[in-house]
């Protein structure tokens, strides 16, 4: 079992790493936009794999844009990243957007604002 997970965590991480990048090679973003890989889960038969991307910068219909993209190219960037890592077979992708990041920082704003507004409040 532990021989599956170290392959499946192998795995992973060349895809990721792969699909980075190619991101960074053959994906068009806007100006001041940043497209991230921050993980991919392959499942245990290594047939699907959902990469998780973070998008910063720009507004909301730039990152709709940029998952839809992905979405409409995933069986030229499955063909670009099998040939690269030569697979017996590629993982069929699944982009999702990972907001993670986003609600940690908000999570931060907001403990910021109450800190800010408690020394307000003490002065």
């Amino acid at each position: 079992m532990a021989e599956k997970v170290d392959r499946l965590t192998r795995v992973n991480a060349l895809l990721k790493r792969e699909l980075a990048e190619a991101f960074e090679r053959d994906l068009l973003v806007p100006s001041g936009m940043l497209v991230s890989v921050t993980e991919v889960k392959v499942s245990v038969d290594l047939r699907n794999a959902t990469v998780y991307v973070s998008i910063f910068g720009g507004k909301a219909s730039d990152r709709e844009k940029i998952m839809h993209e992905l979405a409409a190219d995933r069986a030229g960037i499955q063909a670009r990243v099998g040939r690269n890592l030569a697979f017996k077979h590629t993982p069929v992708l699944d982009f999702r957007l990972d907001t993670r990041t986003e609600k940690g920082d908000r999570v931060l704003e907001l403990l910021q604002q109450a800190e800010e507004e408690e020394k307000r409040r003490n002065e």
